[in-house]
């Protein structure tokens, strides 16, 4: 009788334990190649189960290449005999770490009571019927709607719902407008935004640096400009309105597209948001919008209002690569909207903005320079190199993660940290900011 037990209340079906205990045995050495097998009937009768399942566990086997039958002569073990590791000669596996608390510059703060729309919106994208090929390469039609008065609402653009393209997120609305655009360079503010550089990189163009807290006067020779002009990645700094003049006046003499990254503008706390550059010339420039950080930047979702004489082409774009959001996030996102979970998230989280800022203003101004407006959810303070990494470090060694200025940059040679309050709760951020100017102090 072979020396194996089964367990009922095991959920794996009795012929599955069977299996796996018949090839800990071969493994182990204690069955060998050419030893033979109790028939089916036999262990069938010795188990106290169905025939069923010893066929079962035999068929699964003999395809493994465990087993194999011989005519008239029963079942025998083939091969993979051989001593199964002990225990002692495995590594055991190091203590998990606990992660890190990262204070970023992308988390957004969520309030925890707003789950119940959450929860109401995603039960109704499970009883709706998606579509049974691919959609409007658009988007979700409901979802533009809802999208284009949003914006004309919290973002003074007007524009119709034929005029907006849901996307996974700002990277993808990027990706997008450079697949229509001529294959030239593309200037991106410097320091600025990572990702955006990497996607420009990616489509295989080369970046220009654009320097951050001056004006635009030479596109000559690119195809687009990217800026954060409502609140400059990372700096903080919104765009004058002297400036943003100049950006649209060289834009349109040098022939080139600009790129509107709207990351966060809804949470300004100290003036009144500020309008889309889109707004003032929507001939010129593409808007990209999203859903990361009033929401969440797992939900991967943007928008993008390209310049008219871009959309056809990039409907087609679309249309051939289908390229667009899953459906469900997008039903999912348009319940939100309609429901006012987008909209009351932003403010709760716009008052829990308004309220952590002073703190971190408090905790390091003594030490190091506000690089610009605090707004959204985090803070840039500007300071040596050296001094900015320990304190990086000093933070790391304490659970915390807090991002080097110098790692957005590539030209303009400025250093500091960048310092987010939208993830960790109240509690780490006091503790964070203790350590941080604790380290600086020093």
């Amino acid at each position: 009788m072979l020396p194996v037990t089964l367990d009922r209340s095991d959920p794996r079906p009795l012929g599955l334990q069977l299996a796996d205990q018949v090839r800990r045995l071969v493994l182990a050495g204690t069955l060998a190649p050419g030893d033979r097998l109790p028939s089916t009937r036999r262990l069938a009768v010795d188990l106290g189960v169905a025939r069923a399942v010893a066929e079962q566990a035999w068929d699964q086997l003999r395809a493994e290449g465990w087993i194999e039958g011989r005519q008239g002569a029963g079942t025998w073990v083939t091969g993979g005999a051989g001593p199964a590791p002990t225990p002692t000669s495995r590594r055991p596996a190091p203590p998990p770490e606990a992660p890190l608390v990262h204070l970023d510059a992308g988390t957004p703060w969520v309030d925890a009571r707003h789950g119940a729309a959450w929860r109401r919106a995603w039960r109704e994208v499970s009883s709706a019927t998606p579509p049974r090929g691919y959609d409007d390469p658009r988007g979700l039609p409901v979802l533009r709607e809802l999208l284009a008065e949003r914006l004309g609402r919290t973002r003074g653009l007007v524009v119709d719902p034929e005029d907006v393209v849901v996307t996974a997120g700002t990277t993808a609305g990027l990706r997008h407008v450079l697949a229509v655009l001529p294959r030239e360079p593309v200037a991106v503010e410097d320091p600025g935004y990572r990702a955006a550089v990497l996607t420009v990189e990616e489509s295989g163009r080369r970046v220009v640096d654009l320097p951050a807290l001056g004006p635009v006067t030479d596109l000559a020779g690119a195809c687009a400009a990217y800026v954060t002009p409502a609140h400059q990645h990372p700096l903080g700094r919104v765009m004058p309105a002297e400036d943003r003049l100049t950006l649209l006046a060289t834009a349109r003499r040098d022939g080139a597209v600009v790129l509107e990254d709207d990351y966060d503008s809804e949470f300004r706390y100290d003036v009144a948001p500020v309008p889309a550059l889109a707004s003032l010339e929507p001939d010129l420039v593409a808007y990209l919008g999203t859903a990361s950080k009033s929401v969440a930047p797992s939900l991967r979702l943007g928008w993008l209002v390209a310049p008219p004489h871009l959309r056809p082409t990039l409907d087609r774009h679309r249309r051939i690569t289908h390229d667009a959001p899953a459906w469900p996030v997008q039903r999912a996102f348009w319940a939100l909207l309609r429901d006012g979970y987008v909209d009351a998230v932003v403010r709760s989280a716009r008052r829990t903005y308004a309220e952590r800022a002073p703190r971190v203003v408090a905790a390091l101004s003594p030490y190091a320079e506000l690089a610009g407006p605090v707004a959204g959810m985090y803070s840039t303070w500007l300071l040596p190199q050296d001094r900015a990494v320990r304190a990086r470090q000093a933070a790391e060694d304490a659970g915390f993660r807090v991002n080097l200025l110098a790692d957005y940059g590539r030209t303009s040679g400025l250093t500091g940290l960048v310092v987010g309050f939208g993830g960790p709760t109240d509690a780490q951020l006091d503790a964070a900011l203790a350590v941080l100017a604790r380290s600086l102090a020093e």
